[in-house]
């Protein structure tokens, strides 16, 4: 790992700019969904009771996971388009892979391809499909060590 990387527990300190990763990450990527239904406090509402992991670069804040840890579920995973491509997200799977155990599973969004592209690189196999239209995604699985 990039020594640059550093991956650490949740801190409430640290929360008004995660919401505004979260905020800005999901207007970026999820250019086809309705903007006007972000919300700043969207991440407080969607990591609630979840595991959260914050990645730093450089001691900025650059991503962060958060786990849903009784079903082993990634509901999130969000790195700034700044530090994208430097291995923080495989860094904060890796953590999270630590607290979890296997398998890990998540969902990812069909229309979301680059992120589906990161997730096949890091081991992480198809399972099934559902969903309608914009909001069909893919269930994947990881039951191996991330290299």
């Amino acid at each position: 790992m990039d020594n640059k990387i550093k991956i650490i527990g949740f801190r409430e300190s640290d929360r008004d700019v995660l919401r505004e990763l979260f905020l800005k990450v999901r207007k970026s990527t999820f250019v086809w969904k309705d903007q006007s239904a972000f919300d700043l406090l969207d991440f407080d509402a969607q990591t609630r009771e979840e595991y959260i992991l914050t990645a730093l670069y450089d001691e900025k804040i650059a991503g962060f996971i958060s786990i849903w840890v009784p079903d082993n579920f990634v509901h999130h995973l969000f790195i700034d388009q700044t530090f994208q491509k430097l291995g923080i997200g495989k860094a904060l799977l890796k953590c999270a892979v630590n607290k979890t155990g296997f398998p890990v599973k998540l969902k990812c969004l069909q229309k979301n391809s680059e992120a589906i592209a990161f997730y096949k690189k890091t081991g992480f196999v198809q399972k099934g499909i559902g969903g309608i239209g914009d909001d069909s995604f893919i269930l994947f699985e990881l039951n191996q060590e991330i290299e």
